[in-house]
């Protein structure tokens, strides 16, 4: 279950509540969901019963407490617990690890595409300016991931107007040109220099297309060692593992060892949205570092060592890496930046 359908699925919780007579309240657009802050705890969290409190004229755990029996009830959750001053924390149940992976697999660069803005026509006016035009020139795909239009024009009165760059960034060449002119957010002045080109830990532009090349570097040594990912019913990577079975009943045993990469990647769409709704291309871009970090965290657990052999565990974690492989190519993409398969 993605942020998405958690979302939805609290929002048919509120619903129903309100359609039992238990709380008087409208109905939200759209409720957040979320990690955990601090004291809670299962896999996701949302403050919506500190939102209906005022308008039900209840405290906010008795708000919690009257929806936490209907999103319980909801299939894929296995517990809700009240936190708090009312914040509901739910955790998945079993096989909402694999559901992911697969979700990722199957639609491919095209996983967190969604129809927030379907119809809608997005005018960028934009001042003749480097950056200013770099950015749009990303918020076109952006806003499309979203269903909507973005139309780019020049003149007054302008609504797109990122700090200029000191100076010009070609000289970087065009991936860390636009890295350097689309990382920073649109209020902060960007940072034209060689750090840009470093391959090291330092350049967050290269840990991100480290950690792709690395994905990529994994799904050619699995299928070495004789074994893919299949999901779904297609086979990834290379031939199959005999005997291990499918690897969907153990990515839930994975889901514990790469929890923070399976949360970044389920909080991709969100940032889709975000990016889209604020014009604000840097959210990506640093939504693509945390996957990056999460993914070199993890990458060291996904290959059988010395004479292990390959098992369905490992084509779990193989699958993962591919899904969090996936994400990383089409952020590039959007970015406009290459996504190497060696580097």
């Amino acid at each position: 279950m993605t942020p998405v359908e958690l979302s939805r699925t609290v929002l048919r919780a509120v619903r129903r509540a309100v359609d039992g007579g238990e709380l008087s309240v409208s109905v939200p657009v759209s409720v957040g969901v979320g990690p955990p802050g601090p004291g809670g705890c299962g896999d996701y969290a949302t403050n919506v019963a500190l939102r209906l409190a005022g308008p039900a004229g209840l405290p906010a755990l008795d708000v919690a407490e009257i929806l936490r029996p209907h999103i319980g009830d909801e299939p894929g959750v296995a517990e809700v617990t009240v936190t708090g001053p009312g914040f509901l924390n739910i955790t998945l149940g079993g096989g909402a690890a694999a559901a992911l992976v697969d979700q990722v697999l199957t639609r491919g660069e095209r996983y967190g595409y969604g129809d927030s803005l379907a119809g809608q026509v997005v005018e960028l006016r934009v001042p003749y300016d480097t950056r200013a035009e770099v950015v749009a020139d990303t918020l076109v795909r952006i806003v499309a991931t979203q269903g909507g239009r973005a139309e780019v024009r020049h003149g007054e009165p302008v609504n797109l107007r990122p700090v200029p760059a000191p100076e010009d960034p070609a000289p970087l060449g065009a991936d860390a040109a636009r890295w350097a002119l689309l990382y920073p957010a649109s209020h902060d002045r960007p940072r034209i220099s060689a750090d840009h080109l470093l391959q090291r830990e330092s350049n967050p532009l290269f840990r991100v297309r480290y950690a792709h090349a690395r994905c990529r570097a994994l799904r050619r040594n699995a299928g070495a060692l004789g074994f893919g990912v299949r999901m779904g019913g297609d086979v990834r990577a290379g031939g199959e593992v005999r005997g291990d079975g499918d690897p969907s009943g153990r990515l839930d045993d994975t889901a514990r060892q790469g929890a923070d990469l399976l949360s970044v990647l389920a909080e991709y769409p969100h940032t889709l949205r975000l990016a889209a709704a604020h014009r604000a291309p840097d959210r990506l871009a640093r939504h693509l570092v945390g996957v990056a970090d999460s993914l070199l965290l993890f990458q060291h657990l996904v290959l059988p060592l010395g004479d292990e052999k390959p098992s369905a565990a490992h084509r779990a974690r193989l699958a993962l890496a591919e899904a969090a492989g996936t994400v990383l190519a089409g952020g590039l993409s959007l970015l406009g930046i290459s996504a190497p398969e060696y580097l």
